[in-house]
C-alpha cells in the first residue's frame, strides 16, 4: 500500500463538504477544520467573522491506490460552486471561498490542470475562482462541528443544504462510493 496522503479542500460551509466525501471509497479520514488564515487557533466565532483570513476546510486523508487526486477534485468541483467568489449559495464571505490547499507539488500541479482544462471547455459557464495554495497554518474545528451531518441528519441546513450535495455526489459517482 502507498502511503496515506493529505489534502484540504475549502467548498462553503465544511458540513457540506464533510458530508459528501466520508462517503467517498478511498478516503480514509475526514476532518472539519480551518486554513490558510492568520490567527492560530481560531474558533468557530473568529473565523465566521471574516477577519482571521481562514476558510472552513475539510482535510482529507487518502489512500492513493484507491482514488487518485483528480477523482477526488472531480468529486469536489462537482458538489461546489467553483465560481462564486467568497460564498457558496447563502453563505457569504472569505471563509467560504472555493480552494485547493495542496500538500504535494504534484497535488498542486494536477489541481492546476483540472482548472486550466475545465476553463478552457467552459465548463461552468463563468469564470473557476477557485485558489490553489500550499496547506498552511491548518487546525481543526471544534469536537462538534466534526461528523456534523452524520450527528444531525434533520437539522434545517443538513436536510437544505448538505444532504442534496450527498444525493449528487451518490447519483454522479456510485462508482466511488461506499454504500
Amino acid at each position: 500500500m502507498s502511503e496515506p496522503q493529505t489534502i484540504v479542500l475549502g467548498g462553503g460551509c465544511f458540513w457540506c463538504t464533510e458530508a459528501v466525501f466520508v462517503k467517498v471509497r478511498g478516503i480514509l479520514d475526514v476532518e472539519s477544520g480551518y486554513s490558510n488564515g492568520k490567527v492560530e487557533r481560531p474558533s468557530y466565532e473568529q473565523v465566521c467573522t471574516g477577519t482571521t483570513g481562514h476558510n472552513e476546510v475539510v482535510k482529507l486523508s487518502y489512500n492513493p491506490d484507491q482514488i487518485s487526486t483528480r477523482q477526488i477534485l472531480e468529486i469536489f468541483f462537482v458538489v461546489h460552486d467553483p465560481t462564486q467568489l467568497n460564498r457558496q449559495g447563502n453563505d457569504v464571505g472569505t471563509q467560504y471561498r472555493s480552494g485547493i490547499y495542496t500538500t504535494t507539488p504534484e497535488q498542486r500541479q494536477v489541481a492546476e490542470d483540472m482548472i486550466r482544462e475545465m476553463s478552457q471547455d467552459k465548463l461552468f459557464g463563468a469564470p473557476i475562482v477557485t485558489e490553489v495554495q500550499p496547506l498552511a497554518n491548518y487546525w481543526p474545528a471544534e469536537e462538534y462541528h466534526q461528523d456534523f451531518f452524520e450527528k444531525n441528519p434533520t437539522q434545517g441546513y443538513c436536510m437544505a443544504v448538505a444532504a442534496p450535495k450527498v444525493a449528487k455526489f451518490r447519483k454522479t459517482f456510485a462508482a466511488l462510493s461506499r454504500d
